[in-house]
């Protein structure tokens, strides 16, 4: 962004169909983007005693981790490093096989970065923990699918979250945008994933413009695996992740692996990768006697 990013201004209102209309103006700052995600968090509960911002349980080997930071999901510096512990636990722990991340309530799976620590100084290069910002996106070593069940608005660092996942399903009334250019500054994941999952012209009709997309649009461009009832989003997640949680686990990872290191190749050159002796994961797959 320019000189004036964190001064830009931007309005959200609510309008009839449950979206939020993104208009920029001057005069307040960078953390009135977002009004409910500027109360989010401990900054946010002033008048209250915090308690723990992100939840976990375990059910027959896949890790559900909920965040939440009312109202609005939004993610500061600590409780990404928060995450990232979860995440990096998650990882190492081989009873573990799957992971479904989502937020609490219906309204927000996450606003991304929240904008009332923003204010408050915290540094846009803030230490995220080992996983960069959210905890999985960019955890070193991760070789274990991640579900995310995006239960609301999916906005900004909450989207690029989205985008990180393996899987994902989402709640019918739930909204994907990214609105930074709209307020001087990038979506910096965003930039580098979204033109590598959308047609060129829609994936730039988001970065550039601030494009909404509901669900069913989220579903039809490939960016979700489906669109479910609100009522029933835990469910289906947790069916997708039951399945994936009841293949062969090598197997699972060999197939992360191999796609991780030979998406970007040629087709030959993949396969030369691929029986190059060189990936550990699919090695292991293929050594392993089950």
């Amino acid at each position: 962004g320019d000189d004036t990013a964190m001064t830009r201004t931007a309005e959200l209102e609510e309008i009839p169909d449950g979206a939020w209309a993104l208009r920029g103006e001057r005069g307040l700052t960078y953390a009135d983007a977002l009004p409910d995600a500027n109360q989010a968090g401990q900054a946010g509960q002033a008048d209250d005693a915090p308690g723990p911002v992100v939840h976990t349980r375990v059910d027959e080997g896949v890790l559900v981790v909920v965040l939440d930071r009312p109202k609005a999901n939004a993610i500061d510096a600590a409780t990404s490093r928060e995450l990232g512990r979860v995440f990096a636990g998650f990882r190492d722990d081989p009873s573990l096989r799957v992971a479904v991340f989502t937020g609490a309530g219906d309204r927000f799976f996450s606003a991304g970065w929240d904008l009332g620590a923003a204010a408050a100084g915290e540094d846009f290069e803030a230490d995220y923990g080992e996983g960069g910002f959210g905890g999985f996106c960019e955890l070193p070593g991760r070789h274990k699918p991640v579900v995310c069940a995006v239960n609301g608005m999916a906005v900004g660092g909450g989207f690029e979250i989205a985008m990180a996942a393996e899987f994902v399903v989402a709640a019918d009334h739930a909204r994907f945008f990214l609105p930074e250019t709209g307020l001087g500054i990038i979506p910096d994941a965003g930039v580098i994933r979204l033109p590598r999952m959308l047609p060129p012209v829609v994936a730039n009709e988001v970065l550039y413009g601030g494009r909404r997309l509901d669900a069913s649009e989220a579903e039809r461009w490939g960016l979700v695996n489906k669109v479910v009832p609100a009522a029933d989003l835990e469910e289906a997640a947790m069916e997708l992740a039951g399945r994936i949680a009841s293949a062969a686990p090598l197997a699972v990872e060999a197939v992360m692996a191999i796609d991780r290191a030979t998406r970007h190749l040629p087709l030959g050159e993949a396969f030369g990768h691929l029986r190059s002796g060189d990936l550990e994961a699919y090695e292991r797959m293929l050594g392993s006697e089950d």
